[in-house]
């Protein structure tokens, strides 16, 4: 699905066609570094405050503590992360289990566990577009990312990736927890002018050039396909007993993906990867698509920023760090044991009247059940 820049001189490029809607969508590697000097974290869960290995099976207790939110196979547990805020957009950290119910498929569940997890390490993953709309907010872009990673990641505990893309998906870092090669990687990023730009958003008519189909690549936007070979390919693929967040910053407009919005939301899903959508782009000459982003980013358990200026995207950087930290668990033993690969609905409520008026819970809006073995394809698709 992209083009993967390697870190790691060791690995042979690789090359995998996926067949949507009669197109291709590629996945390759090309070399930057060499394979010497990469070392990422290692894809284990050594650095996670769990109860120490044991060849026993674990209590449903050992097992919430230790693990994210997605079914494990050893486990009937389903385990939710949500925030509180009040109507200032405050975080509300004081509220206890009696607080809350959950309902799955609008079904009541017995709640086994409630508490305030911040500990679980990061897998990050940050989506630049690179198009024209992006022109003139890249550099302020590229700056906000670098210092909201600097703040957030913390040594030998969590990680992150750099994806580029307009037409096509690059991968200019994998999953690392050094900041240098962080910063290296969104360095390398850059505007992708597409043939005959003369600057503002303006494209005049010239020669075509001898690779048009690089060219039609270079002046779209292809968000739906990005979101979606991060999940697949990159998502899937981070350290376990991880949260996994996609930061998403692009004006929402998309112009070329071969997979659709939906297909790209519930391949997040299937990853337990919150969607962190920061609209922002030339609005004058191209707008912002906030109800595309809005959607993407609910429907995962993100959120949606709009900023219009260099503060409020650090604001929207500083807000994504603290609702990543600030989240509650709660673990219960779904009353459907079905293990179908069906998509299960979420519901979280407030109790008490007078606080559901004062409080917002967010929160993803559902999972997809456990399939009987791995490699078989959910039977259901969401609705």
């Amino acid at each position: 699905m992209f083009s993967r820049r390697v870190i790691d001189g060791s690995l042979l490029f690789a090359l995998f066609a996926i067949i949507l809607t009669g197109g291709s969508i590629w996945l390759t590697r090309a070399q930057t570094e060499p394979s010497s000097q990469e070392k990422t974290r290692p894809r284990t869960t050594n650095d996670v405050a769990q109860p120490t290995p044991s060849p026993k099976p674990k209590s449903k207790d050992e097992e919430t503590v230790s693990s994210d939110d997605i079914i494990r196979t050893e486990t009937n547990l389903t385990n939710i992360f949500f925030t509180a805020e009040d109507k200032n957009r405050r975080y509300i950290s004081t509220l206890k289990q009696d607080d809350v119910r959950i309902f799955e498929d609008g079904q009541l569940q017995q709640i086994f566990t409630f508490q305030q997890n911040t500990d679980l390490p990061l897998s990050l993953a940050v989506l630049i577009d690179t198009s024209r709309s992006e022109e003139r907010t890249l550099p302020d872009e590229k700056a906000a990312a670098r210092d909201f990673l600097e703040v957030v990641l913390r040594p030998n505990k969590d990680e992150a990736a750099i994806v580029s893309f307009t037409g096509d998906v690059t991968l200019e870092q994998g999953f690392t927890g050094s900041l240098e090669r962080l910063r290296r990687a969104i360095d390398r990023v850059e505007f992708v002018p597409p043939s005959g730009y003369i600057g503002g958003g303006i494209v005049v008519p010239t020669t075509p050039p001898i690779s048009g189909t690089n060219q039609i690549m270079a002046g779209a936007t292809a968000i739906w396909d990005a979101v979606w070979a991060t999940s697949n390919e990159l998502l899937m693929d981070s350290a376990e007993h991880t949260r996994r967040a996609i930061i998403l910053l692009t004006d929402g407009d998309d112009t070329i993906s071969q997979v659709k919005m939906p297909d790209a939301i519930e391949r997040a899903q299937k990853a337990d990867a919150l969607i962190y959508s920061i609209g922002i782009g030339d609005r004058y000459s191209f707008g912002v698509n906030e109800g595309a982003l809005r959607k993407i980013s609910d429907k995962t358990g993100g959120r949606a920023y709009f900023p219009h200026n260099e503060r409020e995207l650090k604001e929207a950087f500083a807000q994504i760090q603290r609702d990543l930290r600030e989240r509650y668990l709660v673990a219960y033993s779904p009353t459907n044991p079905a293990r179908d690969g069906s998509f299960r609905k979420i519901q979280i409520e407030i109790v008490k009247p007078e606080m559901q008026k004062e409080l917002k819970l967010n929160y993803r809006q559902g999972y997809f059940a456990k399939a009987p073995e791995s490699g078989i394809r959910p039977a259901n698709k969401r609705p």
